[in-house]
């Protein structure tokens, strides 16, 4: 007598998985490190991104969609980055130090965008 187990989990397929994580890698056009050249420290780039990622989280967006952690060349050394997508790099922006001028600048940007398209309060 043969006992046979059966269970109900669906496990994706990893060539599914793989070609996911691809494509969501193909999306994240922005890295963290590129906020170094508008001023921002590194220590003040990982908070942002902390704080971004929070932001996302609360927000039930799929953060394995819009952050991706990787290694950079800067400066002829390798540094842990983040590959970023759009909205997820105006969250780190947004959640900056808002003492930066290029930080001030984008939040009022983004409140004249939204102003601009519900009128003004």
């Amino acid at each position: 007598m043969e006992i046979s187990i059966y269970t109900s989990e669906n496990k994706t397929m990893d060539s599914i998985a793989n070609f996911l994580e691809f494509y969501y890698s193909f999306r994240l056009k922005h890295l963290a490190s590129d906020l170094l050249e508008q001023g921002l420290s590194p220590a003040q780039i990982t908070e942002a991104v902390v704080k971004a990622m929070a932001v996302g989280k609360s927000s039930g967006l799929d953060i394995d969609q819009h952050f991706r952690p990787v290694f950079t060349g800067i400066q002829k050394q390798v540094v842990s980055d983040c590959k970023l997508s759009h909205l997820a790099y105006g969250l780190v922006l947004m959640n900056a130090d808002a003492q930066l001028q290029v930080v001030g600048d984008f939040q009022v940007s983004v409140l004249q965008e939204f102003i601009g398209h519900y009128g003004s309060f």
